[in-house]
């Protein structure tokens, strides 16, 4: 029983790994890098608003109007691309694959609207909890967003009445 059990979790480790080869794996056809991209954003918005350990309705809403709103998808596409990346939020063990693609092929402009996004999920449920504070200084390093320029957007984005 025991040999089962390890070999089904061997062979889930597999299957999730072949997962995200093939579907962060960057390649030469210009539209399976950009539905990348789209992925990789959108799990990072996910990768937000999960780390209060609380996706609300108002977070999840908040993703798929961003999604929908910078990527132009029907609403149809939109589901299927948030369904996949919340699936890929759960399941990525770091935020590397999904950082590194972003840097090889958005400019720092590109990069500080997702990082602009992602404050709007964090603030969605009207409060900022430590561990999305030190999501967004870890994702801030990991996309080469200077400090200034996350502070900004940080505070563009922050309710009023919040005190953190």
């Amino acid at each position: 029983m025991c040999d089962s059990k390890m070999g089904l979790q061997i062979s889930m480790i597999d299957a999730i790994g072949e997962f995200f080869r093939t579907r962060l794996q960057v390649r030469d056809d210009p539209l399976a890098v950009e539905e990348s991209l789209r992925l990789a954003a959108a799990a990072l918005l996910f990768e937000t608003a999960m780390a209060d350990y609380d996706l609300g309705n108002t977070e999840r809403a908040t993703i798929h109007a961003l999604v929908c709103s910078q990527f132009s998808l029907s609403d149809v596409d939109s589901k299927a691309l948030l369904a996949l990346a919340e699936t890929q939020a759960r399941e990525a063990t770091d935020l590397y694959g999904f950082t590194s693609l972003i840097n090889q092929h958005w400019n720092e402009k590109d990069r500080l609207t997702l990082v602009e996004q992602m404050w709007r999920v964090v603030y969605a449920d009207g409060r900022l909890d430590d561990h999305e504070v030190h999501l967004m200084r870890k994702i801030q390093r990991l996309l080469h967003i200077p400090h200034r320029r996350f502070i900004a957007t940080k505070l563009r984005h922050k309710p009023a009445d919040s005190t953190t």
